[in-house]
């Protein structure tokens, strides 16, 4: 039994986390690991939306600053998570969890058109729904997408999994005397210009009143223990 608000999350997964130990592409065993990592938030009871990014295969916006037109170069990248979305799907299956792929472009012989009623229907149902391709619109980040969708399937909160603990004054990586904020205003991260997600994404969610939840995902556990109603990561919202 879930003993916080928490009962419907948007999970906002970055490409680059697939990567692993690799230079590119996909790594199967973090891919097995994020999936019995959210199989702990599912077995609560929590209705899982998950967005991926697709950075670990090709990102539009740096192929667009090296040439690329920006339109061609955001669908590819659209193309990206969903590849993405179509692996997580097999390892949350492989471990037991009933997962469904919904995308922004139509492809019908792979996943699902994002249909919101019938995305409701899965998480009613006790499914897990991705969704890829991001909104469909060029210009647009998996950030947005993620803020969007958390705000159509009205869910509790917005999860943003990275390899940091929260959000920092500067990278955690770098500078060892880098201060991590506990809690944060949605006003708080846009006048300061913090880099949690894009400036759209931050807006959206301020707008329909979404908290923002930023953990480590590489710690075993973290998410089942937010779910559980502990303190974790970084908050953001008013």
């Amino acid at each position: 039994m879930i003993q916080n608000p928490y009962k419907r999350i948007l999970l906002k997964l970055s490409g680059e986390a697939f990567k692993g130990d690799r230079d590119y592409g996909i790594d199967p065993s973090f891919l097995t690991y994020v999936a019995n990592e959210l199989k702990q938030g599912f077995e609560l009871g929590a209705q899982i939306g998950i967005v991926i990014g697709g950075g670990n295969i090709f990102r539009g916006i740096s192929a667009a600053a090296n040439g690329m037109d920006r339109v061609t170069a955001d669908h590819s990248g659209m193309l990206a998570t969903v590849m993405n979305a179509l692996a997580l799907r097999d390892a949350l299956e492989n471990v037991g969890v009933p997962t469904r792929v919904q995308t922004s472009i139509e492809m019908k012989e792979i996943a699902e058109p994002f249909i919101l009623r019938r995305a409701m229907r899965h998480l009613s149902k006790g499914r897990i729904v991705i969704f890829a391709a991001g909104t469909g619109n060029p210009y647009f980040t998996t950030d947005t997408t993620a803020a969007l969708r958390a705000a159509e399937i009205k869910a509790d909160v917005i999860i943003k999994a990275t390899k940091v603990d929260g959000v920092y004054d500067k990278d955690p990586m770098e500078h060892s005397d880098a201060k991590k904020f506990n809690h944060l205003s949605y006003m708080d991260v846009l006048k300061e210009n913090i880099q949690v997600m894009d400036s759209t994404a931050i807006s959206l969610s301020m707008d329909n009143k979404i908290p923002i939840v930023v953990l480590n995902l590489t710690e075993s556990g973290n998410i089942k223990s937010l779910l559980n109603g502990n303190t974790i990561g970084s908050k953001i919202g008013d």
